[in-house]
């Protein structure tokens, strides 16, 4: 009997669960063709708008400029590398990175050792031929003394003549001794000014006034100037950077020197620096194949927010304009026929689409000013909806020079 009872309660169990899945599905089913009558009910009920299809962009007033970009490396306008003259050991570099000189301040010392050796050398040396010149010039007198005697003596038969002729040939020899010693004391003065110079080279002081930016030789290192100038540090003015701008040869004709400019550097995209061109360089760089022509720019650095070899990314401003009326350049097509220099646009009005011939003037990739056929707050025609929307212009970003 509980067999029986089991078996009728488990059929009951099992038709309760298949009317409750029914039910289920049912409802399932019918929210699925609900939401497909929605879908279908925006679609078709959008097909009824002229504007469904269309992606339309108001027209505007605003600020438009055309530019030429270009990659840049900051350097300062004028700096020094300071070498030494002389060979010898680096005795003391009084300064260091970042420290600010002024001009004639003494920076480095080289070991003057040598140098003070053959100055006291040239000196004794030079006042030995002066001594030997005083003795010749005594002695000058006193041939000339004995030869105007012999000369009296001559003329009276007193002497001979060969006597004669020894006391003045005596007389001419030591006129070209001093003649000698003069010459030698000429050279040895030289040499010694040559060695005096040397001595003063060991001391080395600033050519310029301005910061201290880089040190390549330290204490104890042994600098041989023989062939070349070995550099010690170098001195940069910081209240000049100039710019360093590679521009293509397809845009360096538009460049040119006196025109706006505005920068911005890798550290500081917030902050924008305003000057002019300073220098179109004529002769160009080749960098795999490709031509670029530096444009140098001078930018004033007071603040000290310019460092050397920042990256920078320039703007050369070949036109401007400021609150014109303007339209994106997705909305304008070429015109097939008419007036030369003319585009079309298309225009949602109350009746429709309608085209309309547009003149424009200053232009860049994104934006055209209107001259005429469009007014501020005319929706264009952008794209259709079924298209793929146009991508944006990217800024443009940094790349290694």
């Amino acid at each position: 009997m509980l067999q029986k009872l089991d078996s009728a309660n488990l059929r009951t169990t099992a038709l309760d669960y298949f009317r409750r899945s029914r039910r289920w599905v049912a409802l399932e089913i019918l929210l699925v063709v609900v939401a497909f009558a929605f879908m279908a009910a925006l679609y078709f009920g959008s097909q009824d708008s002229p504007d469904a299809k269309l992606r339309t962009e108001a027209v505007a007033r605003g600020d438009i400029e055309r530019t030429v970009t270009a990659l840049a490396k900051v350097q300062p306008k004028t700096f020094v590398d300071v070498g030494t003259q002389v060979s010898g050991q680096l005795r003391k570099v009084l300064v260091e990175i970042g420290d600010v000189v002024e001009q004639g301040k003494l920076l480095a010392e080289i070991d003057p050792t040598v140098y003070q050796t053959k100055v006291l050398a040239g000196r004794a040396k030079l006042d030995n031929l002066k001594a030997q010149l005083a003795q010749t010039q005594a002695q000058l007198v006193l041939d000339r003394a004995r030869n105007e005697r012999t000369q009296q003596l001559l003329r009276t038969n007193a002497t001979s003549k060969d006597a004669a002729e020894a006391s003045a040939a005596t007389m001419k020899i030591t006129e070209a001794k001093i003649d000698s010693f003069e010459a030698q004391i000429k050279e040895t003065q030289a040499t010694l000014d040559g060695d005096i110079a040397n001595l003063g080279y060991t001391k080395i002081h600033a050519p310029m006034a301005g910061t201290v930016v880089q040190q390549i030789a330290y204490e104890g290192q042994t600098l041989n100037a023989s062939q070349t100038a070995p550099i010690i540090v170098r001195v940069a003015d910081l209240d000049t950077m100039t710019v360093w701008a590679q521009v293509a040869e397809a845009d360096i004709s538009k460049i040119k020197p006196g025109m706006p400019v505005y920068f911005t550097t890798l550290g500081m995209t917030d902050q924008r620096f305003n000057a002019t061109v300073n220098q179109v360089y004529p002769t160009p760089e080749v960098l795999n194949d490709v031509v670029l022509y530096n444009v140098l720019i001078d930018v004033p650095n007071n603040e000290r927010l310019l460092m050397t070899s920042m990256t920078a990314q320039v703007f050369f401003v070949l036109g401007s304009a400021k609150d014109v009326v303007l339209v994106p350049m997705a909305a304008l097509r070429p015109a097939t026929r008419g007036e030369s220099g003319s585009l079309l646009a298309r225009v949602v009005t109350d009746d429709g689409v309608v085209t309309r011939r547009v003149k424009i003037g200053l232009s860049n990739r994104q934006f055209a000013e209107v001259l005429s056929g469009l007014a501020v707050g005319d929706k264009v025609v952008i794209a259709d909806r079924g298209t793929a929307p146009e991508r944006k212009q990217r800024p443009l970003g940094f790349r290694k020079l």
